[in-house]
């Protein structure tokens, strides 16, 4: 399984564009299972995608889920860390990422 390597490098601007999708965490572990339940569950894509002016038109794809997906977070210095282990192809990951931290995290590594 996949395992993507991601950095908040600072956590309090880690924040989606729109706040309704945005993380609203503030340590690691919270972000972790935000990411988590993103992967998890289609409940954000749901909720962004009946936002949008053609909810019709919005790529299914982007809807993939993981409910085995497993993601992790720890401090390092002044950042958080998080590894998420899921089969969603990275596409989407880096969408649910966008929605959930904006430009606030960095994917460092994919092994």
């Amino acid at each position: 399984m996949p395992r993507y390597y991601i950095a908040l490098p600072d956590p309090d601007k880690a924040r989606g564009p729109a706040p309704e999708f945005s993380f609203n965490a503030s340590g690691p572990e919270g972000f972790a299972q935000q990411l988590q339940d993103a992967l998890r569950t289609d409940r954000l894509f749901a909720r962004w995608r009946d936002a949008q002016d053609e909810p019709d038109q919005v790529p299914q794809t982007l809807g993939a889920i993981d409910p085995a997906a497993v993601v992790t977070g720890q401090v390092d210095d002044l950042h958080i860390d998080l590894i998420a282990e899921t089969t969603i192809p990275g596409e989407v990951l880096k969408h649910r990422l966008r929605l959930l931290a904006g430009s606030g995290w960095q994917l460092r590594d994919v092994r």
